[in-house]
């Protein structure tokens, strides 16, 4: 014997969405002018000012783009300040992505994109590449070439081991692949 219009919102949890009710939901707009997104990030409206804007996640990313947090300190106060930062967070670990190296894509490890370096090449360059610019600069400083010279003998040393490397990841990525 049920009623034909029993209400679904009924117990816990609710049936039905928060925003299933029948009265109009609140949406904050973007304070960007003619835009009709909603405005769900906030940005603040002057340094140091509890003010903010609410953009939407374009305008948000448009508008932090050209966010300068030491505008207006001079090189000493900037200093200071990061420091002062740091120490109060200094409990909380940095996240590790944010210090990595890598090619962007993730394909390339650190070391490789070290001895990438040292090659004078850029992270998406192919192997063929690679070995031209390796033979070219160890021509350069080959012990043969000169002898008795300590620098040209650590440049050798430091041109082997970045082309080792990168054949190294060469070969693997040929086994996978």
């Amino acid at each position: 014997m049920s009623k034909a219009g029993r209400s679904d919102s009924w117990g816990f949890p609710r049936w039905r969405g928060y925003e299933g009710a029948r009265e109009a939901a609140t949406i904050r707009l973007c304070d960007r002018h003619g835009c009709a997104d909603s405005g769900t990030c906030p940005a603040p409206k002057s340094p140091n000012s509890p003010e903010r804007w609410m953009f939407c996640q374009r305008h948000a990313a448009e508008y932090n783009s050209g966010w300068d947090y030491f505008e207006g300190l001079d090189k000493e106060e900037a200093a200071q300040r990061e420091a002062e930062e740091t120490r109060d967070n200094s409990g909380y670990k940095e996240a590790a992505h944010y210090g990595w190296g890598g090619s962007g894509d993730g394909s390339r490890s650190r070391d490789e994109m070290r001895a990438l370096e040292l090659l004078e090449l850029t992270a998406d360059v192919d192997f063929d590449e690679v070995k031209k610019s390796y033979r070219a600069k160890a021509k350069l400083v080959h012990p043969d070439v000169r002898p008795g010279d300590e620098d040209a003998a650590k440049a050798f040393q430091a041109l082997q081991l970045a082309y080792e490397v990168l054949r190294a990841a060469e070969e693997r990525r040929e086994w996978k692949g």
